[in-house]
């Protein structure tokens, strides 16, 4: 079993309200292969909301205590996102899923690039928050450029 970003899969939940449908994950949730999550919108930010990045290092980090994620009008909205992440995790663990497909580059949900918290659409190597609390409890995961069905 499988999570997938809701994003990827047509739900009109990224922060700009729109989504990044990918046909064959669209696929695995018909399926039944895979369910779907938006940690943002789990962790109680509406859509659409102001963009947000990590700033201070990575989503480890943020899960550490040691970096924020804050919107670009200077927001600290870490808090939703930890909560959602925690959230994405239960969900993940109800439903046995061993991997996810997550959306590069998001401040959530970036599983090997996120933006580098400038808000000058640098990038840095990094996981998300959701990503990196995956990770830390034994979900591989991929962004929708790096999976390939296996």
């Amino acid at each position: 079993m499988k999570v997938i970003s809701a994003c990827l899969i047509g739900c009109h939940c990224r922060y700009d309200g729109g989504s990044k449908t990918v046909d064959p994950f669209v696929k695995m949730v018909e399926d039944g292969e895979a369910v779907f999550v938006c940690p943002e919108q789990l962790g109680g930010l509406a859509t659409p909301r102001p963009p947000a990045q990590i700033v201070g290092g990575t989503g480890e980090d943020v899960l550490d205590g040691n970096a924020k994620v804050l919107t670009d009008g200077g927001v600290d909205v870490t808090e939703q996102f930890i909560r959602g992440a925690e959230d994405a995790l239960r969900m993940a663990k109800l439903v046995g899923a061993t991997e996810a497909i997550l959306k590069e580059r998001s401040p959530s949900c970036g599983s090997t690039l996120i933006y580098d918290g400038t808000f000058t659409k640098g990038k840095r190597p990094g996981h998300g928050v959701t990503a990196a609390l995956l990770e830390r409890n034994g979900i591989k995961v991929y962004s929708e450029e790096t999976y390939e069905d296996k």
